[in-house]
């Protein structure tokens, strides 16, 4: 795995736990963006209308991006849910998911340790069953090209593992092209020098 690649929820995991009469159902999707995170929120609760808690916490973007963070007790004692079921997510290592869990009160304590070894357990629990699946941030260019040069920009697009997304035919030709954001600069390098200069390349794009 690249530098700038990580992993990221493939489908949505659910596991469920009885703890002293009260029902913890836990469950982690892929949420890319803080938008996807509060609707997935919104669905679960529409699910569980009659659970007493829906206390969450989410990393909608990459791993480290604590930024795109969030979490939420949802009327449980501060600091014994949200906390502990981001602490799970943040130790993971994923990125852009969201977890929820579901509490149906059994109408026995548990106490501040007990709520918080019930939430981040449940979420723990739910993470190793979770599948992922490797994210490569990529990136999007387009390059204006003769027709003779095609062959050879695409060679060097393979090797830095790219792809063409879309060609415009007209009297020259327009690549959309897609590749992993932590090979674009070396292929610009490598196209230039492939080229010796004679091949137009956007600076940004």
């Amino acid at each position: 795995m690249t530098s700038d690649a990580y992993p990221i929820p493939a489908v949505t995991a659910q596991t469920e736990e009885t703890i002293k009469k009260s029902r913890f159902i836990t469950l982690i999707a892929h949420t890319p963006g803080r938008e996807n995170a509060q609707a997935f929120i919104e669905a679960v609760r529409q699910a569980h209308p009659d659970a007493r808690h829906h206390c969450w916490a989410f990393i909608a973007g990459t791993p480290k991006d604590a930024q795109q963070w969030g979490f939420s007790d949802d009327g449980e004692p501060s600091g014994t849910a949200g906390k502990p079921i981001l602490a799970r997510l943040e130790g993971s290592g994923i990125g852009e998911l969201c977890a929820v869990v579901v509490r149906y009160s059994g109408g026995i304590k548990l106490g501040t340790g007990g709520l918080v070894r019930a939430y981040g357990g449940g979420t723990g629990a739910t993470l190793e069953v979770l599948d992922t699946i490797v994210k490569v941030p990529q990136s999007e260019l387009h390059i204006n090209c003769q027709y003779h040069q095609l062959n050879d920009i695409q060679h060097v697009l393979a090797q830095h593992g790219g792809s063409v997304i879309d060609t415009v035919y007209g009297e020259t030709l327009t690549l959309h092209l897609s590749l992993p954001t932590q090979t674009l600069s070396m292929f610009k390098k490598h196209l230039h020098s492939h080229f010796k200069g004679q091949l137009c390349l956007p600076e940004d794009d």
